[in-house]
């Protein structure tokens, strides 16, 4: 197992990739290829001890910047660490790769460049968000697609009911339509036909999901096109930190809450943790002939231990050749069906 890490991408890099990276190596005894400024990363690795025989740095003089736009990024400056972490995914020289760097120049680094699984129009990004129930809630599309067609939609319920067995041990994951209705016949045209599509499959389908079920945990998976999953995850994340901040500002604004705050402190602390990224690693995009794994651009350390304790997970649960086998399945299902035709013609 190999994993390879995008040294320098991330608000807090390679500070914070680093001490990821080494708390990785000590608790999952694994192989890291970390990418970007030699000098700069020896120097961050000297301050650790750890044992250095799993760990490859792997020079590099180019850095991609949130600024950058993706593609010529990503076409342009071919040595930079998130490109060459790539390129390693797609030589078979890693088996999984992490980046806290822009979530644009990875996604389309990765589909042009690790390149989408043969069979699969559109890839998908799949964060995850905690639910009430202590569980968590994955939202599929949160940002890849913008504009996506039901067919797009039937393939990230597919993508995710795999990688949520494979990698997150569920045995029948629930997967919900985001919608703006319950009931079956609510939505757009998208969101219609992709509901009659997604009934049809072999899926434990639970139906329509609204924006204020997403934190109910009346779904594993929430299915949706980029745009509706991105505002969903961003404002989801907007009220939690708002509410905690609120909560706070209330709490220290008179002696009584001071007091009361100071009995809470523990609990406070608790539900911070609960509403925190870090321990959620980061968000797989799957449809790629590999594992890709964003993290959160203001990771910390834990985050990324966490991101690459889920890109082993992914490499494990041999996502990719579960996705390969099922649309496999599907086309010769569909070979048959035509034959069948044919022969009762």
């Amino acid at each position: 197992m190999r994993i390879v890490v995008d040294g320098m991408g991330g608000d807090n890099a390679p500070k914070a990739i680093v001490g990821g990276v080494v708390e990785a190596i000590k608790e999952f005894d694994v192989e890291i290829a970390i990418t970007g400024d030699k000098e700069i990363l020896e120097q961050e690795f000297a301050t650790y001890e750890f044992d250095r025989s799993k760990l490859e740095i792997i020079h590099t003089t180019e850095i991609i910047e949130n600024e950058d736009k993706p593609v010529q990024a990503i076409r342009r400056k071919k040595d930079s660490s998130m490109v060459v972490a790539l390129n390693l995914v797609k030589e078979n020289k890693a088996d999984a790769i992490v980046s806290a760097g822009s979530t644009g120049a990875l996604l389309t680094g990765a589909t042009l460049i690790v390149g989408r699984i043969k069979g699969i129009d559109r890839p998908c990004l799949c964060p995850c968000m905690p639910n009430i129930k202590g569980g968590m809630t994955i939202i599929a599309d949160s940002g890849a697609n913008a504009d996506c067609k039901p067919r797009n939609l039937s393939e990230f319920a597919m993508m995710s009911n795999i990688y949520l067995k494979k990698v997150l041990g569920m045995e029948n994951p629930r997967i919900g339509l985001g919608n703006i209705g319950s009931e079956e016949g609510k939505g757009n045209e998208l969101v219609k036909a992709a509901y009659e599509e997604l009934k049809n499959m072999d899926l434990n389908f639970v139906g329509n999901i609204e924006g204020r079920d997403v934190i109910e945990s009346k779904a594993d998976v929430i299915v949706c096109d980029g745009f509706t999953g991105n505002i969903m995850l961003k404002t989801c994340e907007g009220v939690a930190m708002g509410m905690m901040k609120l909560m706070k500002e209330t709490l220290m604004s008179s002696f009584k809450g001071k007091l009361g705050a100071l009995l809470i402190k523990e609990d406070m602390r608790k539900l911070k943790a609960f509403l925190d990224y870090s321990e959620y690693g980061g968000a797989p995009f799957l449809g790629v002939k590999g594992g890709v794994i964003k993290a959160h651009g203001s990771s910390d350390s834990k985050a990324i231990k966490n991101a690459i304790k889920q890109a082993i997970n992914f490499a494990q649960g041999n996502v990719v050749e579960d996705i390969e086998s099922y649309i496999l399945a599907k086309k010769e299902a569909e070979k048959q069906q035509e034959e069948n035709k044919v022969e009762e013609k």
